[in-house]
């Protein structure tokens, strides 16, 4: 088979990006990217509906835990904003309670292997925590990964605002490896492969 990429959608979750209490700015921009990425990668998925797919769709969610957290198991800043698709074995949900999905799924990488993903394409929320921590860890595991600038965002945070953060954030990871490419770029090349 294949070599295969896996989507990361990062913490997607309601008490990041729908609530208006605690969301972070601008969620708008970030609910439009991610909108079309996943029409867009769903889309090539439906095009080898009788053919291994080469993405396979990891959902990530957080959980917390009284009394430090909020996103509880079950709450409702816990949904997510996005859903997996019923009946599609190529969308999958990965619980975690780290920052890193890798630390909290000992057995994820090695899963992944096993189904032939050699990338991760990462986006979702927030850029300095979860994102970062996750695409360390894809690095450290051996993955190609690739960050979806325009699609990750967090709070703005010690003065600097959240476009600012998500340009370091960016940087740092380009330094450790990753491919940084704005995500209407990326969804455009995928249009043009076979």
């Amino acid at each position: 088979m294949a070599s295969r990429r896996a989507l990361f959608v990062i913490d997607i979750q309601n008490e990041l990006i729908a609530d208006p209490e605690t969301r972070i700015p601008n969620p708008e921009r970030v609910i439009k990217a991610s909108e079309e990425i996943l029409k867009a990668t769903r889309s090539i998925i439906d095009l080898n509906n009788n053919r291994p797919s080469p993405w396979l769709i990891v959902f990530v969610q957080h959980e917390e835990f009284p009394p430090e957290g909020t996103m509880l198991r079950g709450s409702k800043p816990w949904e997510l904003l996005f859903h997996l698709r019923a009946n599609q074995e190529d969308e999958i949900l990965v619980a975690k309670s780290t920052g890193d999905t890798f630390v909290s799924n000992p057995d994820l990488a090695q899963s992944l292997r096993d189904k032939n993903i050699t990338e991760i394409v990462a986006f979702g929320l927030q850029s300095e925590g979860c994102v970062e921590a996750t695409s360390t860890g894809a690095l450290a595991a051996g993955f190609d990964v690739t960050v979806l600038s325009g699609a990750h965002s967090t709070y703005d945070s010690n003065g600097k605002t959240a476009i600012e953060i998500e340009r370091e954030v960016e940087h740092r990871l380009s330094t450790r490896g990753a491919r940084v490419v704005p995500w209407e770029e990326q969804i455009s090349t995928w249009a043009e492969q076979p």
